[in-house]
């Protein structure tokens, strides 16, 4: 049993995975009325990296968007402060964690998932009319960043847990081993990073809950959403999807997300479509 925290593991690497200091103060200015859409427009712009990131985001096919996306302020006008608070959110946290060494995992394979996740839980919200669509796309997106911070911190413990999930052929409850390992898991390291950060409190609660949906408190249905899009990560990602299943989604998720189990191949074959573009906006 380790001797270590999730605080204490997200203390260690906090000047790794820091964020930049326009993402800091955007997500600040969001939910202060005080701020106007102009004043956020003027951080976005000092960043002329994120700037570049928004832009070409905002007219990839992911959003669809009729007219072309040309400045900083239309991209405010046309997606509006919250959705781009979410599409900055994500981009930033993608380009912090690339910077996190490990020998466990590859980088790639790390944000193929994650990605897959983010667009299947987008994809549930559509489904589910919960209207969250761009934060719960986040959310799936960095569900999992507590593992890149175990492995970073806690290389042999986790190298034990990932051979102990495969020789058990237990993938899907590889939380429930580091529990039995450190006496916490990726989730509760998830969400305190999250929480240091500073973010919205519904991304936090689906970071630390989305193995068990049940223990959410203010946001149920979105979390069960996330619960679900990462439960259809996992089964899609399967070298053979023959004799795997959904067993890992826990019992009334589907009732308290509002969605029906038959819609799955159909997200997963969706999905699988839009991946490459999006993988490619979030990669580069």
């Amino acid at each position: 049993m380790s001797t270590t925290t999730p605080e204490e593991l997200v203390n260690g690497i906090s000047e790794l995975v820091s964020l930049p200091e326009a993402c800091v103060r955007i997500n600040e200015m969001v939910d202060d009325p005080a701020y106007s859409a102009d004043d956020i427009g003027k951080v976005i712009s000092s960043d002329p990296a994120l700037t570049v990131r928004i832009l070409k985001i905002a007219n990839s096919p992911f959003y669809g968007l009729s007219t072309e996306v040309d400045t900083v302020s239309r991209a405010i006008t046309v997606l509006g402060t919250v959705q781009l608070r979410d599409l900055i959110l994500a981009s930033s946290a993608c380009k912090t964690f690339d910077g996190i060494p490990n020998d466990l995992m590859t980088m790639e394979d790390f944000w193929h998932h994650s990605v897959f996740c983010g667009i299947t839980a987008r994809k549930l919200v559509n489904s589910c009319m919960l209207g969250r669509g761009e934060a719960l796309f986040v959310a799936g997106l960095l569900h999992d960043v507590g593992q890149l911070i175990l492995f970073n911190k806690c290389p042999i413990d986790s190298k034990k847990i990932l051979l102990r999930s495969k020789i058990t052929h237990s993938e899907s409850e590889q939380y429930l081993i580091e529990q039995q390992i450190l006496g916490f898991d990726h989730t509760d390291v998830g969400a305190m990073l999250t929480k240091q950060w500073k973010l919205p409190p519904c991304l936090q609660e689906c970071v630390n809950f989305h193995h068990t949906p049940s223990k959410a408190n203010i946001f149920p249905q979105e979390v069960a959403v996330v619960h679900i899009a990462q439960a259809i990560t996992n089964y899609a990602g399967k070298e053979s999807i023959e004799g795997h299943d959904l067993s890992e989604i826990e019992e009334g998720a589907w009732e308290t997300a509002g969605l029906s189990e038959d819609i799955v191949e159909q997200i997963i074959k969706v999905v699988e479509l839009e991946i490459p573009e999006v993988w490619a906006m979030f990669s580069s």
